[in-house]
């Protein structure tokens, strides 16, 4: 009896499939943490740059000049509410003029009594305004002199510029007409006729 055992002709296909199963089944895992690796320093590179856009973005964007725009149309009603009058130099101007009436006595002459009805709220009321024109001319000269405080090529817009130059030239004028008023070069003060100087 011829006991050797020939090899079926499939054997070597048999033998070999399931090595090549194992090595298609098996996962590497030094190429997958390779792969995982590289898509994670993609990502990461892709949201630097996406941060690194915005960045540039925001850099580039022309400044807003709210707070310019805003004290300058504070410096210019101040100027105006200077020039025009206001409730509060109402109000002071009139408790001066109450205060003033109450020191009088009896015996107060002509002059006393103008001086303390008009000429004490007068001048009241131009330094109350004069304040008003002063706040008005420093906010104004601040504005305008910001861009040179900050970055080169900073400007402000043409109309926040005209705008504080209003408050510049209304606080000006405000402030002499205070000095004008207050020290009576303006207007002399009015005498009472034949009463004693």
């Amino acid at each position: 009896m011829d006991t050797t055992k020939t090899p079926a002709p499939n054997a070597a296909e048999a033998d070999s499939n399931p090595v090549d199963l194992e090595k298609a089944e098996t996962p590497q895992p030094a190429e997958a943490e390779a792969d995982s690796a590289v898509t994670g320093e993609a990502s990461d590179t892709d949201l630097d740059d996406d941060e690194a856009f915005a960045d540039d973005e925001a850099e580039d964007a022309p400044p807003s000049h709210v707070g310019s725009a805003a004290f300058g149309i504070v410096a210019a009603g101040l100027g105006v509410v200077a020039l025009s009058g206001s409730w509060v130099a109402g109000i002071v101007s009139e408790r001066a003029s109450v205060a003033a009436r109450l020191e009088l006595t009896q015996a107060a002459d002509a002059n006393a009594q103008i001086a303390a009805q008009f000429v004490d709220p007068w001048h009241t009321t131009a330094m109350v305004n004069g304040i008003f024109s002063a706040l008005a001319l420093i906010i104004a000269t601040f504005v305008l002199a910001l861009p040179a405080f900050s970055s080169p090529e900073r400007t402000l817009p043409t109309w926040v510029r005209a705008v504080s130059w209003a408050g510049v030239g209304l606080g000006a004028i405000g402030v002499l007409l205070f000095g004008l008023m207050y020290f009576d070069l303006l207007l002399a003060v009015p005498k009472a006729a034949g009463a004693g100087v």
